[in-house]
């Protein structure tokens, strides 16, 4: 058997045991902890193909300097693709990618992330841990019979649906591709800005999905809303976000993901200091809670996102059919 090399990209301790337990008879991963950029391509240089993440940047040149190289399919270990130029890669590179691994995971933690925002748990912990018993400033609302407005409805927006209404919470959502037959109310945009009291974010991100919450929709929300983002960083105009939270409109926001997190998220920055002052000021707002892009992060996910992403790869070179394909018509 003819080993097929692959660059792996953006390498992190749980990537590697993941990808190194799940059988991958024929490939041979070569890690790095860099990025995919145009700085890092030419790692490539005889390699049959390239593993990447969702905060490499994969434009034209990149594509190019691949494709010199001999990388010929360019696997994603993620769902997204957006920081791909896929027209460039077209008749070049293979781009595959891993459309669902574990949906509960990232719908969990959206509920996870709002039942801390709402019950101040962060801020309690930080109290107790200090012997500061007090809970003056902690006080929350119930979720039961509070109206949640869901923003995409695919596999993890559904589950999130369904977390929501165990918890007794009236649903309506917004999808241009609504679901038929579900039960689940569907209204416009604006409707579901002016009537939720929870938005939450479960949709890709494309043109007519980009700054989905800007200044002017944050200027028709309910007093008081809090606003979700588990899904793409740039549906949230985040300076509209912040003024939003400064104005005291917006309740709370709980944030796994950010507009400009690609040279942040993933990453230690303890010890340095932060030049994004967005980002800085909406971390410091006792009712913003920031997660680092950790939604998937389970053993679930990391499992199936290991082996979607080898049979992908496998697939290429077997000659198969590419089920995952990435193409111009969904870009």
């Amino acid at each position: 058997m003819i080993m097929k090399e692959i660059a792996f990209f953006d390498t992190k301790p749980y990537d590697r045991e993941y990808f190194e337990k799940t059988p991958h008879d024929g490939l041979h991963f070569k890690f790095y902890v860099n990025k995919l950029n145009a700085e890092t391509a030419f790692v490539t240089k005889g390699c049959d193909g390239a593993v990447a993440f969702v905060n490499d940047s994969i434009d034209e040149k990149v594509i190019n300097e691949l494709y010199k190289c001999g990388v010929r399919v360019l696997a994603m270990r993620c769902a997204g693709y957006n920081n791909i130029d896929i027209k460039a890669a077209q008749g070049k590179i293979k781009i595959l990618r891993v459309p669902k691994y574990s949906p509960y995971a990232v719908a969990e933690h959206t509920m996870a992330v709002l039942l801390c925002l709402n019950r101040k748990i962060h801020r309690a912990f930080n109290r107790t841990r200090d012997y500061n018993f007090s809970i003056n400033g902690l006080t929350g609302f119930d979720l039961h019979g509070k109206t949640a407005g869901i923003i995409g409805t695919g596999k993890i927006g559904q589950i999130f649906i369904d977390i929501c209404r165990g918890f007794g919470m009236n649903i309506i959502a917004y999808d241009p591709y609504p679901l038929e037959n579900s039960g689940i109310e569907y209204v416009s945009k604006e409707e579901l800005f002016r009537r939720s009291d929870i938005i939450s974010l479960h949709c890709p991100l494309t043109k007519s999905t980009y700054h989905i919450v800007d200044e002017e929709a944050l200027k028709e929300v309910k007093k008081d809303v809090y606003i979700l983002n588990t899904s793409r960083g740039a549906l949230i105009d985040a300076e509209a976000l912040l003024t939003a939270l400064k104005e005291s409109r917006v309740g709370g926001a709980g944030l796994d993901v950010y507009e400009e997190e690609s040279s942040l998220f993933f990453e230690d920055f303890s010890g340095s200091v932060i030049q994004d002052d967005v980002l800085s000021l909406l971390v410091n707002m006792p009712n913003v809670i920031v997660t680092s892009h950790q939604a998937f992060l389970t053993h679930e996910a990391l499992s199936g996102i290991a082996e979607v992403t080898i049979d992908n790869l496998n697939s290429f070179f077997s000659g198969k059919e590419l089920k995952n394909e990435v193409t111009t018509n969904q870009s």
